[in-house]
């Protein structure tokens, strides 16, 4: 156990520290030689020990019968950090949304499912992040006179731009979405998805309210609240618990869900012809 929590310390200090390598180098900036030295020997350490530990958990995992790539499934998990891999795996599937954004395709909708859209509070918020990068990069361009200095900052610009549109693509992208069946497919981009089953509706109704915290809430007494924009426009009844992931991997339960929807009632409308929901 000693070996494993060393191999994922090391793991979640090295990923920055070569990130903010790369975009140095990536700038243009000319960084000493032992700096460049000592990070890439640094880097090496920690992937030979990356690599040591996660055979041994390999070969373990290979004498108790599981198949190869079961073992190296299992051993990544053991080692990176669950933080680390959701954090990668929801940057990729934004940077993805950007491609199928431009081509005007829908993430998980089906023929015959009803797509809900509910990026409306936050687009001009968005919008106006981007107008504001994009002036501050420009201004920074003409004010910083050393052109190391400016390449980094332009780059971190650039990507921070990029990000942000990445983000607002993923929330187009993936709707909300009713199924012919019933069920309902709750999301915030890539970062949020709760899958409601038919059966687990108690009762669905049109409520604005102006709930205060974070993107994912959750109230001692069961309520999950899903804000856009500062607000939630549906109030979803359950009729059992269900199970939720936060964007960072924690998990809790939720006995009523509130979320935000562009056009609210048509989403109510379709999950009340339902017989079971009302």
């Amino acid at each position: 156990m000693t070996r494993i929590r060393a191999a994922r310390i090391a793991v979640t200090a090295v990923v920055p520290a070569e990130l903010a390598l790369v975009v140095c180098l990536a700038a243009g900036m000319r960084l000493p030689g032992w700096a460049l030295a000592a990070t890439e020997v640094l880097v090496v350490a920690v992937l030979l020990l990356e690599a040591w530990v996660l055979y041994g958990l390999y070969a373990a995992g290979r004498a108790r019968g599981a198949g190869r790539g079961e073992a190296w499934r299992e051993a990544l998990r053991a080692v990176v950090p669950v933080q680390v891999r959701r954090l990668l795996r929801h940057e990729l599937h934004a940077l993805a949304a950007l491609g199928r954004w431009t081509v005007r395709g829908r993430h998980g909708v089906r023929p015959g499912d009803l797509a809900v859209a509910y990026t409306g509070p936050q687009t001009a918020m968005m919008y106006g992040m981007l107008f504001v990068s994009v002036v501050e990069t420009v201004a920074l361009a003409l004010l910083i006179p050393w052109p190391a200095v400016h390449r980094v900052v332009l780059v971190l610009d650039v990507y921070g731009i990029l990000i942000v549109l990445a983000l607002h693509a993923a929330c187009v992208t993936r709707p909300h979405v009713v199924r012919p069946d019933g069920s309902l497919l709750i999301r915030y981009g890539a970062l949020f998805g709760l899958a409601v089953p038919a059966d687990a509706v108690a009762s669905v109704r049109v409520e604005r309210r102006y709930p205060e915290g974070r993107l994912v809430t959750l109230s001692p007494d069961g309520v999950l609240d899903l804000i856009v924009g500062s607000q939630t426009t549906v109030t979803l009844e359950l009729n059992r618990p269900l199970r939720f992931t936060r964007p960072l991997g924690a998990t809790g339960e939720a006995r009523t869900v509130r979320f935000h929807a562009d056009d609210p009632r048509a989403l109510v409308t379709a999950l009340r012809r339902l017989p079971a929901v009302s």
